[in-house]
């Protein structure tokens, strides 16, 4: 592609300089208005200085795109209700055996199901797990904290879902779901591993004293005497104290009391007829005593004896009341017990709904059926099995994402209009051939090096069809090669640094802000385990693609 007139290449490189300041840095001092503003804002500017025409910059939005991000939102929504990750939060901490198996947990629990539910959905929820977990057992949060990121970006590489730029090059490359999956499944699980032993390696030390001190304070505990056995709930985050039987007892019967506000009317006048029973038993034995020795002397014994018998009778019909009032109880409490169960079987029911619709779209996808009609399928079938005014659902949907998506399709799409892309790949292009393993290196590190710059989306878009055309010149595996190449190396370029990708600035900020739990992971700790670990994996990646 020539090079477009320099008024246009100046103004679309201006216009693209901000739209890359704001996605970078969004809260620039002299313009904090956000990522979402910026991506906008570029996009304006595009057309403002008619780098492109309204007709085009609303033809660059990629439909299908958005529409499978949607998709995959809501029924991400819908697998957090349903307590998807919840359970995963628990198999953080059931039966781990210290810190170094909690940290393989962390590392293969985050790449599963940054693989299944996108890598940003997997940081935002187990971030808060992770360090309320390693609070409890006194470990120091930041190796954990890396683990989550960096596998989080390493198991989104293997499915398109995984992350934005899988979307993208699934969209554009029309690569069918399972063989994309094939094609990157052996170099992620390798990444995993060697990831989990690179940052063994790196924290050994720590990891082992920490390990040490959690089990050296469980022996101070137990020495002491004063053992409370705490039951540590992933999902609630609840430490529940064990109580004796007697307390334990007390507590339930006190919450059964409780549970229905018409019962504890009836219970009130129970204690009440009861604690007359009482009085009456007591008056009843010391006036037989009085009236056995004025009976002996007196001729009123017959009154005295009728007297006993109406008291007897009495305490008959008190009886008989009690039993009355302990059975509508035992009544209620049926019933309550019975409607419980019901609301519990129809949880269940449509958890099992929720799962089985998902399934069913992750099978759908191995089908090769249009990714984006089928997440969107999927998403309004739990609307409909939800039975639920839908509004509380749709409001989880992260629509600034999808705005940032529309705004920066314009604004890249903007760019290449100018020719600038074109002319540098024209430049590199003799080099970065895959069809040799140095223009595999070379390719891979232009990738690095553009998407810890401009982002690994912006990479992708603007290096995607180009290398793909070139790649196809050679043979058609080598273009669908060259597509995974371009999806590990994007995804996985994001482990080294910080601001590499949205999975790690989420931890980041989800750590920072976490309440009674704060911390703070500094890009310097992140950066020293970050450029090692990205060489070693993207190099390994590119010998196990094929």
């Amino acid at each position: 592609m020539a090079m477009a007139p320099t008024v246009k290449v100046v103004l679309g490189s201006i216009a693209f300089a901000i739209f890359w300041v704001l996605a970078v840095f969004p809260s620039i001092p002299f313009l904090p208005v956000g990522r979402t503003a910026g991506s906008l804002l570029g996009a304006m500017l595009m057309v403002v200085f008619r780098v492109l025409t309204p007709d085009q910059a609303f033809a660059a939005i990629d439909l299908p795109i958005l529409g499978l991000l949607f998709g995959t939102m809501v029924v991400s929504v819908y697998l957090e209700r349903a307590d998807m990750f919840k359970y995963l939060g628990k198999l953080l901490s059931w039966k781990s055996k210290g810190a170094k198996d909690l940290l393989c947990r962390i590392s293969v629990i985050s790449a599963i199901s940054s693989a299944l539910f996108t890598n940003d959905t997997s940081c935002v929820v187990l971030t808060e797990f992770i360090l309320k977990i390693t609070r409890q057992h006194n470990l120091p949060p930041h190796p954990f904290l890396l683990a989550l990121a960096s596998s989080a970006n390493i198991g989104s590489s293997a499915t398109p879902i995984g992350n934005p730029q899988n979307l993208v090059i699934a969209v554009q490359s029309k690569i069918a779901f399972g063989s994309f999956v094939f094609g990157i499944l052996p170099a992620m699980l390798v990444g995993v591993v060697v990831n989990i032993l690179i940052l063994m390696c790196m924290y050994w030390k720590l990891l082992s004293s920490a390990q040490k001190d959690e089990e050296d304070a469980t022996a101070e505990v137990v020495a002491d005497g004063d053992v409370i056995s705490h039951r540590f709930s992933p999902a609630t985050m609840s430490h529940l104290t064990s109580l004796n039987s007697l307390e334990w007892n007390s507590r339930l019967e006190s919450v059964n009391m409780q549970s229905s506000p018409n019962m504890s009317g009836q219970l009130n006048h129970v204690e009440t007829l009861r604690n007359r029973i009482n009085s009456t038993e007591n008056e009843i034995h010391s006036d037989s005593f009085s009236v056995y020795e004025s009976a002996r002397n007196s001729s009123a014994s017959k009154e005295i004896t009728n007297d006993a018998s109406s008291q007897k009778r009495d305490e008959t019909v008190s009886s008989r009341r009690i039993e009355s009032m302990d059975r509508s109880r035992d009544l209620s409490s049926m019933q309550f017990s019975s409607g419980d169960f019901a609301t519990k079987w129809k949880r269940m029911l449509w958890k099992s709904c929720v799962y089985l619709v998902t399934i069913g779209m992750l099978i759908a996808f191995f089908l090769g059926l249009n990714m984006s009609w089928t997440a969107l399928t999927a998403a309004l079938a739990l609307v409909v099995l939800d039975f639920k005014d839908a509004q509380p659902c749709f409001e989880k949907v992260s629509y600034s994402l999808l705005i940032f998506f529309c705004g920066m399709f314009i604004t890249v799409d903007g760019l290449n209009k100018t020719g600038i892309p074109s002319a540098l790949w024209d430049f590199m292009e003799p080099y970065a051939r895959i069809d040799h393993a140095a223009g595999i290196v070379i390719l891979a590190l232009v990738i690095l090096v553009l998407s810890n710059f401009a982002s690994n989306v912006p990479t992708v878009l603007l290096l995607g069809g180009r290398v793909a055309a070139s790649a196809a010149a050679i043979s058609a595996a080598d273009e669908k090669k060259a597509w995974l190449i371009l999806a590990w190396a994007s995804t996985v370029s994001g482990n080294l640094s910080l601001l590499g990708s949205a999975a790690n600035l989420i931890v980041c900020e989800q750590a920072h802000r976490a309440p009674h739990f704060g911390y703070s992971l500094s890009f310097w700790k992140h950066l020293k385990f970050g450029v090692p670990s990205t060489i070693i994996i993207t190099a390994i990646g590119l010998i196990l693609i094929r």
